[in-house]
C-alpha cells in the first residue's frame, strides 16, 4: 500500500526538476498524477521516460495565464474524476535589475508566474476540495521568500507574497480537512542549476564544482540538496501523516535560513 493510494494530484511545472521529482514520488506512492508544462515536446518526453501508464497524464499550457490555470484544475478532474493534491511548483525569475530599472513587463510576468498562478490554481482546486472535505495544497516557494537577494525584487516579493498567501488560506480551510503549506528550497541540483550555474561560474572565473561549493557554504550540511530531498517532504505533506501540518513554511535548504 502506498501513502497516496487512491489520490489524484496535479503538479504545475511537472516535466522537469523539482516538479517532476514530486510527480514521480507521488506516483511511487500510488497516486494518479497530472503534470503541466509549457512545452508539449517536454511533456511527451516526461511521459515516455517516467513510464507510469494511465496513472500519468500531461496537460500543456502557460500558467502565467489565468484561464490555463483554471482549465488545468478542471481538466484534472475531468480526466481522473477528482483532485486531492494541488502542487504549485512552476515559477522562476525574470531579468535581474535594481528596482529603479525594473520594467513593468518583467515585474508583471514574474508576478503572474510566482504568485498569481498559485492563487488561481488554489482557488479553483478548493472548489473541488471543500465539498469532499479533503485536500492538500503544496506551494513551492523559496528560501528567498524568507530573505532577500538584491536586483531580484520581483522574485523576492512574489515568494514572500506566496508565503503569506499560504498562511492565510491554511486558516480559511483548515477546519475542512484541507492543509496548505509551502516548501522553501535553497540551492537545488536541478538541470537549471547545471546550465545556468555553469554560466554563472564561468562569469566569476570559477570551476563549476567550486561554484557549487560556494553556493553550499552557508548551509549546515555543506552541500546542495537534490530534487528528491524536496519531493520526499512533499509526499509527507500530501499524505495522511501530514494532516497535522498546515500553514507552515518548511525550509528544504540544508539550514541556510535560520527561521
Amino acid at each position: 500500500m502506498g501513502e497516496l493510494d487512491g489520490r489524484v494530484a496535479c503538479v504545475t511545472g511537472g516535466t522537469r526538476g523539482i516538479g517532476r521529482a514530486i510527480a514521480e514520488a507521488f506516483l511511487a506512492e500510488g497516486a494518479k498524477v497530472v503534470i503541466n508544462g509549457r512545452s508539449p515536446e517536454k511533456g511527451e518526453q516526461a511521459i515516455s521516460e517516467i513510464e507510469a501508464g494511465e496513472n500519468l497524464h500531461f496537460i500543456s499550457g502557460d500558467v502565467t495565464d489565468q484561464a490555463v490555470c483554471e482549465g488545468l484544475v478542471d481538466q484534472t478532474v475531468e480526466h481522473f474524476g477528482k483532485i486531492d493534491i494541488m502542487v504549485n511548483n512552476a515559477g522562476g525569475g525574470g531579468d535581474a535589475a535594481p528596482l529603479v530599472d525594473m520594467s513593468d513587463e518583467i515585474w508583471n510576468f514574474v508576478l503572474n508566474w510566482n504568485l498569481n498562478h498559485p492563487m488561481w490554481c488554489m482557488r479553483r482546486a478548493l472548489k473541488y476540495m471543500i465539498p469532499q472535505e479533503w485536500g492538500r495544497i503544496i506551494n513551492i516557494s523559496s528560501m528567498y521568500g524568507k530573505t532577500v537577494i538584491p536586483t531580484n525584487s520581483h522574485y523576492v516579493t512574489t515568494k514572500h507574497g506566496l508565503n503569506g498567501l499560504t498562511k492565510v488560506v491554511a486558516h480559511e480551510v483548515g477546519a475542512m480537512g484541507i492543509t496548505v503549506n509551502a516548501l522553501c528550497p535553497g540551492g537545488i541540483l536541478t538541470d537549471v542549476m547545471n546550465t545556468d550555474g555553469r554560466v554563472a561560474a564561468e562569469a566569476l572565473g570559477m570551476e563549476f564544482q567550486e561554484f557549487l561549493d560556494m553556493m553550499a557554504a552557508p548551509s549546515a550540511i555543506k552541500r546542495l540538496n537534490e530534487v528528491e530531498d524536496v519531493s520526499l517532504v512533499a509526499v509527507l505533506l500530501a499524505s495522511e501523516a501530514g494532516a497535522g501540518i498546515s500553514g507552515s513554511l518548511i525550509n528544504v535548504d540544508g539550514g541556510q535560513v535560520p527561521y
